[in-house]
């Protein structure tokens, strides 16, 4: 993901190019059980109620939107490729921008009860990571939730854990502690839950939810 515009932060030869294909990328994830992990965000960290509106942060195709009934989504992302597919396969359920962090920053999204950023800081340097925080931050309405996903390095996963996430296209692959360490630079109630169970294959997510403090100034 280049999510500032500027260089490379990802692998892109090969497989992982390939990757950058919607289809190819919808495949590859529905092989590995990306299902359940779909589920697993849903229900335990996302919660949606009707009625609540929910930015998508790096949406890639939009994948999720298939899975969400009755909320207002909106999902930005830098590729053409994957926003064009959403916006074929989705249509008028959603608002698909093609939009970097940085872009979208500076535009005026209205305000969120959920903000979403499903597989994006392991892809980005810190700096852009905290632009991530800070964006969710100021879009969330006081009592809102940010939901991290990403891949992360822990003390207890197995071997064959850490080799298949080392093999991941995103370079800037996290401790726990140095997730949590980016998202506390703008929110002060961060909880953070691993999972080493969710895919057919080894490997450990980490999901961090983000509170914004009910007395945060916007």
């Amino acid at each position: 993901m280049k999510a500032d515009g500027g260089g490379d932060v990802e692998r892109s030869r090969g497989l992982h190019g390939l990757l950058r294909q919607p289809v190819v990328y919808e495949l590859f994830q529905r092989a590995v059980g990306s299902l359940a992990v779909r589920r697993e965000i849903i229900e335990r960290h996302l919660r949606p109620t009707p009625g609540d509106r929910l930015l998508d942060i790096g949406c890639g195709p939009a994948d999720i939107l298939a899975s969400l009934a009755q909320v207002e989504y909106v999902g930005f992302d830098p590729s053409p490729d994957y926003i064009a597919s959403a916006r074929q396969r989705y249509g008028d359920r959603g608002r698909f921008l093609v939009a970097t962090v940085e872009d979208a920053a500076g535009t005026d999204l209205g305000l969120f009860d959920v903000v979403l950023a499903k597989g994006v800081l392991h892809h980005v340097e810190n700096d852009e990571a905290e632009r991530v925080f800070a964006l969710a931050h100021r879009v969330l309405r006081p009592g809102g939730r940010l939901v991290t996903l990403d891949p992360c390095w822990t003390p207890e996963q197995s071997v064959a854990a850490r080799l298949v996430i080392s093999q991941d296209r995103g370079r800037n692959i996290r401790s726990l502690d140095a997730y949590r360490a980016l998202a506390q630079r703008c929110f002060a109630d961060v909880t953070p839950h691993v999972r080493h169970d969710l895919l057919r294959i080894p490997y450990t997510h980490l999901f961090l939810e983000c509170v914004r403090s009910e007395r945060s100034a916007a």
